[in-house]
């Protein structure tokens, strides 16, 4: 109960209300018993006198016991007390109430005492010959100077005590009216005091669970009513300033979350705070894993763990460019320290410069390709002509062999300059491709037909296996021939004589996979990620004659076509399951639906 403040407010009060009112209860009983007391006191010594004036006469020396009983019978009944006089010996001469033969000398009763030293004597005391308490109140009889008697007047208090009884009660139940009416305005001001409190509270709470938007109505214009319109203009700027932190943040994340480059925020121990999808992908881990561990444990890259400890001793930016991870990424890493509150943090980025570096590298072998392809055939020209310069011109069977060859150049450099101009064309998607069913048949047999006569010449066999059933393809007819005949270009010109190449198609799902497979030298581990590459040639199994365009025109046709093309080196047989040497090319066209026409 106490751990509400209602009640904290509210008992003290009522228990000092409480105590209160008893204690001024008994002090007016108290107060009143004592005026009691003293009126009742000046009522007998009033009642006493009047009889002593009457008794005064009869006071002579001879005066008997019995004088006086007519007397004090006909005042007890009177004033309704108990009427006694009293010799200046202390010999009792007459009573109302008792015979004074049997009643023993009262000389030395304190109000007679009290009498004879002053004017009168009053004393409250239990009667031993009524059995109850009493009030005396003595007066003395006086007689040329000297003392001739006492007249006392008694009154038992039982009456006194019930009256003062009803008083207390009357006082005692006013007190707790009072006490009731008081500690219920107590309670009420309390609930009062108390409720806008526990609004508070209940809106402190909700907004501690999130609703900021939560707020507390008072109308009091007390200390309460301001603390609560302070608290609610406090919860505005905060709904404001959370409001605007939110945000802050979701645009952050946003950020954070398409950026391309890796983030990482770590703390002055090394910690990890932050990570960005991008830089968990360049680690290879999550976001989820990667947080509270330590940086060295999430890039497991000592150049890296190097550099950020440099950047935390330097205190400056640091970057370098390293190559890291199982994929041999490289990446180019800046670490810049930064004060966050009350502590030192540090931001790494990570910037993916692998597919730049590959673009230079390509871009690289490239001009050195072409200029080794052109190399070649101008060599050639250069030296036929310096030929026919230095007299073959005077020879003609000589000068037309040589014109022949020039011929021949001049058309490798013509095959080289379109073939590099159709790879422009479709590398650009200014190749406009015209999409309609077509028979794998269609595709693969005249391909096929139109290279057979080079096979046969240098002594290998070509076997074509396509199923019957086979659904057709959605493709340009001459562009895809044009992958078969690269292909299996490719494979007559790289196999050893007596070998055997082989095409077949099958359906595999909702693609058709046609696989050109050979029994040639085949292709090193190292060669097959870059086979597909421009002017690449392995500089075993492809050292051949070429341009080295051939597989990179088939790969943008079959991708232009929304297909897929790959290579496999050495080839596992699916009929006997033995790795065999060769290389066994694929690519895969998507079927055409019935319903669907042509596609441009």
């Amino acid at each position: 109960m106490f751990r509400s403040i209602r009640w904290r407010i509210a008992v003290p009060y009522v228990l000092l209300i409480l105590v209160a009112m008893i204690g001024l209860a008994f002090y007016l009983s108290a107060m009143v018993h004592g005026v009691y007391l003293s009126n009742l006191e000046g009522q007998l010594v009033a009642e006493a006198r009047a009889v002593r004036d009457v008794v005064e006469p009869l006071l002579a020396p001879e005066a008997s016991i019995g004088t006086f009983e007519p007397l004090m019978g006909r005042y007890a009944r009177l004033f309704s007390a108990r009427i006694t006089v009293i010799a200046a010996d202390g010999t009792v001469l007459g009573d109302s109430h008792e015979s004074p033969v049997t009643m023993e000398n009262h000389l030395y009763r304190p109000e007679v005492q009290q009498a004879l030293a002053g004017d009168y004597g009053q004393s409250i005391r239990f009667s031993k010959t009524l059995g109850y308490d009493m009030m005396y109140v003595a007066v003395r009889v006086p007689a040329e100077g000297q003392v001739a008697g006492l007249v006392r007047v008694a009154l038992p208090l039982s009456e006194v005590n019930a009256q003062i009884g009803r008083l207390r009660r009357a006082m005692l139940g006013a007190a707790l009216i009072t006490m009731l009416l008081a500690a219920s305005l107590a309670v009420i001001m309390a609930e009062q005091t108390a409720r806008p409190i526990r609004q508070l509270t209940q809106v402190v709470q909700r907004m501690a669970g999130g609703d900021l938007q939560a707020r507390i109505f008072v109308s009091s214009q007390d200390e309460v009513g301001r603390l609560a319109r302070a608290f609610d203009d406090m919860a505005s700027q905060l709904s404001q300033q959370v409001t605007s932190l939110e945000e802050e943040q979701s645009r952050l994340a946003a950020v954070l979350d398409t950026m391309s480059g890796g983030v990482i925020i770590t703390d002055d121990e090394g910690d990890v705070r932050l990570i960005n999808p991008a830089a968990a992908r360049l680690l290879e881990t999550t976001p989820e894993r990667a947080m509270g561990l330590s940086f060295a444990q999430v890039v497991r890259q000592h150049q890296l763990i190097e550099l950020w400890r440099h950047c935390r001793e330097t205190g400056e930016e640091s970057s370098t460019a390293v190559e890291a991870g199982r994929r041999r990424l490289f990446l180019q890493a800046i670490i810049k320290p930064f004060q966050e509150v009350g502590s030192q943090g540090y931001l790494v980025v990570l910037q993916d410069l692998t597919r730049i570096r590959q673009l230079e590298t390509v871009r690289r072998d490239f001009i050195s390709n072409i200029s080794h392809e052109l190399r070649t055939p101008l060599a050639g020209l250069k030296s036929l002509v310096e030929t026919l310069r230095d007299g073959a011109l005077d020879d003609p069977p000589a000068a037309q062999r040589f014109l022949d060859h020039m011929d021949a150049e001049v058309d490798a450099l013509t095959q080289m300059v379109e073939e590099l101009l159709e790879l422009s064309r479709i590398e650009s998607g200014r190749m406009p491709l015209r999409l309609g069913p077509v028979p794998v048949g269609e595709i693969v047999l005249p391909a096929v037909e139109r290279l057979r006569p080079q096979a046969e010449r240098a002594n290998l066999t070509i076997d074509t296996d396509l199923p019957v059933d086979l659904p057709p393809v959605l493709a340009e007819r001459e562009r895809v021939q044009q992958v078969v005949t690269n292909l299996v270009h490719n494979a007559v010109k790289f196999t050893p004589p007596g070998g055997q190449i082989q095409i077949s198609a099958k359906a595999a799902g909702d693609e058709v996979v046609i696989r050109v497979r050979d029994t040639g030298v085949g292709i090193a581990p190292d060669d097959l990620p870059r086979i597909f590459e421009r002017f690449y040639k392995a500089d075993r199994a492809r050292s051949g004659g070429g341009t080295g365009l051939g597989l990179a025109i088939a790969r943008h046709i079959v991708q232009a076509h929304g297909g897929r093309i790959w290579v496999e080196s050495p080839v596992t047989a699916p009929e006997t399951g033995k790795v065999e040497q060769g290389s066994a090319f694929y690519f895969s066209l998507r079927m055409a639906s019935k319903d669907r026409g042509p596609e441009h």
